[in-house]
C-alpha cells in the first residue's frame, strides 16, 4: 500500500475512532439499575446472600454462597443524623450510614433539592456482616442501640459517636469520629472472637449521565499499585491483601475506607451482571479511616494525600492525572477554571509545536507535490512497485514525509481522550464559572449553544486553510463535513462546557499556528525559487 494511501487511512481511522469513543458512551450508555421496589427486593437478596468467609489467619479472604438473613430494604429508623456546613449524614439502627446528603448549592439538581448519592435498597457504608450464617442472620434483625444526641453537628470540630449491638454470644462496638468535611475513624470491637467484615458499601449512585464514565472500586495494594475494577467488570475472586485504600466511587463522589499503616486484606464480590462490592476483613479491634463525599484534591489531600490516588480516570489515568495536577495549579493561581483551561491548552500547543511545524510543512511539501505523484501513477499504474520506489525517491528528494502529517494528530488524540476523562471527572468544575451570564459551570453544557456553534466554525475554518492531498472523492467529503457533524453531536449531546472549551481553543490556537506555517513556507519557497535562479 502506499504511504499516501495509508496516511489517509489512518487520519480517517482516527476519525471514526473519536466518534466511537464519544458517541458509544452517549448512544449507548451502560445499563441503569432499577430501583423499583419489587425489582430491588428481588435483586438485593440475591446479592446479600452473597456472603465473604473471612479468616483471622493471613490466607486470603474467600467468597463462598451462604445463606445470610440480610435486609432487602434500607432502614428507615435513624439512631443519629450528623450535620456539618457542606453534608448531612444518617446512621441508621443496623450501624449504616444510610444515606449522604451534599448541601452545597453546586450540587442540587434542577428542582432545587439537595444530592443524595448512596442509592436506595444498595449495600451501606459499615455494614457488618459474619462469616457465621446464623449469627449474621441475628445481626440483621437485631438493631443498634445508641444513648447520645440525635442531632449531632460537627461544621465547628469532629464529633463522636458510640453504637452498640448485642447479640446472643458477643456484643459489638462501634466508634465512629466523624470530622466537619466528610472523614471519619471507625472503631469495631467485639466482646469475643468471631470472623466478619466491613464495606464502604456499594459505589455511590449520584449521577445518571450518558456519558462514558469510570464508575466501580478502586483499591490501592501494599505495592501502590492500584487496582480498579469498573461495573460490569468484576469477577468475583478479586483479593489485595494488605491494601492501603480500598474506594467505591461514582463519577464525582466516592465512600472509601484506608489503613496505611496496618493495611486491610480487600476482598470484592461480584454483584449482578459483575459489579464490584468491596469487603474488609475484620479483626477483634478494628481501627480505619474512612470518608464519604466528593472526589476535591484538596479535600482527600488534606486528608492524607494518598487518598488523592482515589481519584480515577480511566484509561489514561496516566496521562489524564498529570494533566489533572497541572490544571489545579493553574487554576490555583488564576483563581478561574475556564482561563486555566485556556492556558493549558496554550502550553500544550506550545510544547507540541515543533513537531506541528515539522507535520504541516510535511503537508504543505506534499500538496505541491501532488500534480507530480499524479503523474508517477498514470506513468507506472501497471507497475506498482516502481511507482512506489519512484514516489519514495521523490519524497526523499524535496524532504517531504508522506506520513509526517499525521503525527500532530497522533499526539492530540491521546490529550484530548486524557483530558476529555479529567473534564468528565473533575468535581472541581461543578459549579465553577467561566464568564458570568454565560458560563456559570464549566461542568454542564453552553445553555446558549455558542461553544459548540463556533467549535464547529473553527475546525471549517482550520479545515479551509490547512493544506491536503485528498484524492478519494469520499474520504474529502467526510472531512468536509466533519466540522458541521461535529457541531450537531455537541449540540444534541450536552457535553461539558469545559470540554468544548478546551476544543475550540485549540482550533483557534491551531488556526494561528497554520498561518505562522503558511507564511514561513511562503518564505521558505520564494528563497528556494531566487536560489535557483542565481545557480
Amino acid at each position: 500500500m502506499e504511504q499516501q494511501d495509508l496516511n489517509r487511512r489512518l487520519i480517517l481511522a482516527l476519525v471514526l475512532s473519536f466518534f466511537v469513543f464519544i458517541g458509544f458512551g452517549y448512544l449507548f450508555p451502560q445499563q441503569q439499575t432499577d430501583t423499583s421496589q419489587t425489582q430491588t427486593s428481588t435483586s438485593t437478596q440475591t446479592q446479600l446472600q452473597q456472603t465473604p468467609v473471612v479468616s483471622s489467619t493471613s490466607t486470603p479472604i474467600n467468597i463462598q454462597q451462604a445463606t445470610a438473613d440480610a435486609p432487602v430494604t434500607t432502614s428507615t429508623n435513624l439512631l443519629a443524623t450528623i450535620t456539618s456546613n457542606t453534608f448531612k449524614m444518617g446512621i441508621d439502627e443496623l450501624g449504616r450510614i444510610s444515606q449522604f446528603e451534599l448541601l452545597e448549592d453546586k450540587y442540587k439538581n434542577a428542582e432545587g433539592n439537595n444530592l443524595q448519592i448512596l442509592g436506595a435498597n444498595k449495600v451501606k457504608p459499615l455494614e457488618l456482616r459474619f462469616s457465621d450464617v446464623k449469627l449474621n442472620a441475628e445481626a440483621f434483625k437485631t438493631p443498634y442501640t445508641y444513648s447520645g444526641k440525635k442531632s449531632v453537628n460537627v461544621s465547628s470540630s469532629a464529633k463522636t459517636i458510640i453504637l452498640t449491638q448485642k447479640l446472643s454470644s458477643l456484643v459489638v462496638t462501634k466508634k465512629i469520629t466523624i470530622q466537619p468535611n466528610g472523614a471519619y475513624n471507625v472503631e469495631v470491637t467485639t466482646s469475643n472472637k468471631a470472623d466478619y467484615f466491613i464495606t464502604p458499601g456499594h459505589r455511590p449512585m449520584a449521577d445518571e449521565s450518558m456519558y462514558m464514565l469510570v464508575r466501580g472500586a478502586l483499591v490501592k495494594g501494599p505495592d501502590d499499585i492500584i487496582l480498579s475494577i469498573e461495573d460490569g467488570n468484576a469477577e468475583g475472586n478479586e483479593v489485595v491483601k494488605n491494601a492501603k485504600l480500598a474506594s467505591a466511587f461514582d463519577r464525582y463522589v466516592a465512600s472509601m475506607l484506608y489503613d496505611f499503616n496496618k493495611g486491610m486484606n480487600v476482598s470484592i464480590l461480584k454483584e449482578g451482571e459483575g459489579d464490584p462490592l468491596i469487603f474488609i476483613e475484620g479483626r477483634e479491634s478494628l481501627n480505619l479511616g474512612g470518608y464519604i463525599g466528593p472526589k476535591e484534591y484538596e479535600i482527600l489531600k488534606s486528608i492524607n494525600p494518598e487518598l488523592t490516588d482515589a481519584i480515577e480516570f480511566g484509561w489514561f489515568t496516566f496521562l489524564s492525572k498529570p494533566f489533572y495536577k497541572i490544571l489545579l495549579w493553574l487554576q490555583n493561581i488564576i483563581g478561574n477554571w475556564g482561563w486555566a483551561i485556556i492556558l493549558f491548552t496554550l502550553l500544550v500547543k506550545l510544547i507540541l509545536f515543533p513537531l506541528s511545524y515539522k507535520g504541516m510543512m510535511s503537508m504543505q511539501k506534499l500538496k505541491d507535490l501532488a500534480p507530480k505523484i499524479k503523474e508517477l501513477k498514470e506513468k507506472h499504474k501497471g507497475d506498482p512497485a516502481k511507482m512506489n520506489a519512484q514516489m519514495m525517491e521523490m519524497y526523499k528528494k524535496h524532504g517531504a514525509n508522506p506520513m509526517g502529517g499525521c503525527l500532530p494528530m497522533l499526539l492530540q488524540i491521546p490529550v484530548f481522550f486524557a483530558l476529555y476523562r479529567v473534564l468528565l471527572n473533575a468535581d472541581e468544575l461543578q459549579g465553577a464559572s467561566w464568564i458570568p451570564m454565560w458560563i456559570d459551570n464549566l461542568a454542564t453544557a453552553d445553555p446558549y449553544y455558542i461553544l459548540p456553534i463556533l467549535m464547529g466554525a473553527s475546525m471549517w475554518f482550520q479545515q479551509k486553510i490547512t493544506p491536503n492531498n485528498f484524492t478519494d472523492p469520499l474520504q474529502e467529503k467526510i472531512f468536509q463535513w466533519f466540522p458541521v457533524i461535529m457541531a450537531i453531536m455537541f449540540i444534541i449531546m450536552p457535553f461539558p462546557s469545559g470540554l468544548v472549551l478546551y476544543w475550540v481553543v485549540n482550533n483557534l490556537f491551531t488556526i494561528g499556528q497554520q498561518y505562522v506555517i503558511n507564511n514561513a513556507y511562503k518564505k521558505h519557497k520564494a528563497t528556494a525559487a531566487i536560489a535557483k535562479q542565481n545557480k
